[in-house]
């Protein structure tokens, strides 16, 4: 009897992806060891700076950058981690800045490094949606780049102390601060920092009406040299995440599983926006587009030299070879 191939993945544990976790889902000919306890941080070292895993979750601006220097994976139209990013700026209100407009001449903390995509989303959208270009701004980080890069030339970037940020706006030291999730001063209901854009659910329910874009935060990657000696690792793979997140789709639609009394109130509105599978994979038309503003971002922004196509970024494999009989 043949035997399966052993591999590694590394991925986080979300709804969409635990199915192919806890081992419900299994890619055909493939035997996973996953690694999903660790820190999203781990994750992206692991692949990122150390190439450690065969399969791996990691933040697409650090694979196209790490694609550009010769890294040795190739991506899936696989997107595990999708978020809206308008409600992720941070201000101290005692700054007077009451809109996006105001944050040009100011500094501004990113936690978690200039180059993740929850920061080159956020001042993509600056640029593009509110007129203020990312130079225009003096930003501060609090820890190192997981890939090494020469900053453009104009763009002023400060280093703070090892998390600092949040710290740093509410005594005013900053103007404001671009977090990947929620800062714990934020949490704790701080009154020296609010949200900039308070109706934060509105704007992002218009810029996807306007430009069809949920942001992709995240891509699977595989090992090149795995796909080149077994082409069928790749839609194998891709196949196994995208049944995984139909089990977790229906998972979620139990009303008893979410402890949210409109939970279900909350996924019909969404899929009324945003239609059955807003976390699509595949190189669909608007999966194309939102990865082409993203390539565009990091381009303006510094962090890559050229422009490539999407389809020399990640592979194309097709709907019918994703979803097989089972709908999306």
């Amino acid at each position: 009897m043949p035997k399966n191939i052993q591999v590694s993945l590394s991925c986080g544990d979300y709804e969409i992806t635990r199915p192919l976790i806890d081992g419900v889902v299994r890619p055909e000919g493939l035997d996973l060891t996953v690694l999903a306890a660790s820190t999203a941080r781990d994750r992206q070292w692991r692949l990122a700076r150390n190439a450690e895993c065969d399969i791996g979750e990691l933040n697409a601006c650090a694979y196209f950058m790490a694609r550009e220097r010769g890294h040795p994976y190739v991506a899936l139209p696989v997107f595990p981690h999708r978020r809206f990013r308008h409600g992720f700026i941070f201000v101290n209100p005692n700054k007077g800045i009451e809109k996006p407009s105001e944050l040009a001449g100011r500094r501004v903390g990113v936690e978690s490094g200039f180059q993740p995509a929850a920061a080159v989303w956020v001042r993509g959208i600056l640029g593009d949606e509110y007129g203020v270009p990312h130079q225009d701004i003096t930003w501060l980080t609090d820890r190192d780049e997981d890939i090494p890069f020469t900053p453009q030339a104009g763009l002023r970037i400060e280093r703070a102390a090892p998390g600092s940020l949040d710290r740093m706006l509410v005594n005013g030291e900053i103007d404001a601060l671009i977090s990947p999730g929620y800062p714990p001063s934020f949490l704790a209901g701080n009154k020296n920092i609010r949200r900039l854009i308070p109706d934060f659910k509105s704007a992002e329910k218009d810029y996807f009406k306007r430009t069809g874009i949920f942001p992709i935060m995240h891509l699977v990657l595989v090992r090149e040299d795995l796909i080149k000696k077994n082409p069928w690792i790749a839609p194998n793979v891709a196949f196994a995440f995208n049944e995984s997140k139909r089990l977790g789709y229906e998972r979620f639609r139990n009303p008893r599983v979410a402890p949210l009394a409109w939970g279900t109130s909350a996924w019909e509105e969404q899929v009324e926006l945003m239609g059955q599978d807003p976390w699509e994979y595949g190189l669909t038309p608007r999966n194309r587009e939102n990865l082409k503003t993203l390539v565009r971002y990091c381009w303006e922004q510094g962090l890559i030299r050229e422009q490539p196509a999407i389809d020399d970024l990640v592979l194309n494999i097709s709907s019918e070879v994703l979803r097989g009989t089972q709908g999306f």
